[in-house]
């Protein structure tokens, strides 16, 4: 199948795949685009580029609703993980599109390849999650569609699309760091009820996010060097204009700060959201 794809540049095969509402194709479309440019087969971009869509292509399903409206089940059942691996496979997909989007938004951006390079793994490797997660769903009598989702991720992130700074401050070291958070207690629960094949699953997430959040705070950090700003600083004054929901803790600050989030940017942020 990745051999069919005309990717006329990697600004055009990000948008493409952005574009499809087919899901397999988006997810086998962005790892040829990721594995192409890796090779320098493909320029950076093309003036026969399509347009970067308002909204990335989906299927008819999940039907997408406010987040409080999205159930919370017990991981103990059969119906409690399915929900949870859903929910996991809803971020997965998002985040594939929000990586993809980075790159095609921010092309014209003055930084070195390397940037892209970055942004094209975490790429590949969230089209990877995507699907073992669907692949995990499936083993279990399920499919990602088969139950609501929120649109809380996309959303985040559309008030960023004029500012890669204020964007990778929201998207990796917020959204994705959350994941560094909340993953290590999932693993434990999935490994208590004995589904240790799921437990698999979320052991790759989690290792393969420790790189994607050390990826944004890598950009971050050059980005505001070349501005002469203080990162910390910066990220608080980004996240306040930006980010609408509170910095919740607890934060696995180990994990954080090996990817360069050190509690100095953070800190401060969930204490003004608890006030």
């Amino acid at each position: 199948m990745t051999g069919d794809f005309a990717i006329i540049s990697l600004r055009g095969g990000a948008i493409d795949a952005i574009r499809s509402a087919d899901l397999g194709r988006k997810t086998a479309l962005a790892q040829e685009s990721a594995t192409r440019w890796f090779a320098r087969r493909v320029s950076l971009r093309s003036p026969l580029d399509a347009a970067l869509p308002e909204r990335p292509g989906r299927p008819d399903k999940p039907l997408l609703t406010p987040p409080t409206q999205v159930e919370k089940r017990s991981l103990h059942t059969l119906k409690g993980r399915i929900a949870l691996l859903h929910a996991i496979a809803h971020i997965e997909l998002n985040a594939v599109d929000l990586a993809l989007d980075i790159v095609a938004r921010f092309a014209t951006e003055q930084v070195p390849n390397s940037f892209f390079d970055g942004w094209m793994q975490v790429a590949f490797e969230e089209a990877k999650h995507f699907r073992m997660v669907r692949a995990r769903l499936n083993d279990l009598g399920a499919d990602y569609g088969d139950l609501p989702a929120h649109d809380g991720l996309w959303q985040a992130a559309h008030s960023t699309r004029n500012d890669l700074t204020a964007r990778l401050a929201v998207v990796p070291l917020i959204l994705e760091a959350r994941g560094l958070d909340v993953t290590p207690s999932l693993q434990a629960k999935m490994r208590e009820t004995g589904d240790l094949e799921s437990a698999a699953v979320l052991d790759v997430i989690y290792n393969d996010e420790k790189g994607h959040v050390a990826v944004g705070a890598k950009w971050f950090r050059f980005l505001c060097a070349r501005e002469k700003r203080d990162p910390a600083k910066a990220f608080q004054e980004l996240v306040r204009a930006n980010f609408r929901g509170p910095l919740k803790p607890p934060f696995n600050d180990l994990a954080r700060a090996e990817a360069g989030l050190t509690p100095s940017f953070y800190r401060s942020l969930a204490s003004i959201s608890h006030a």
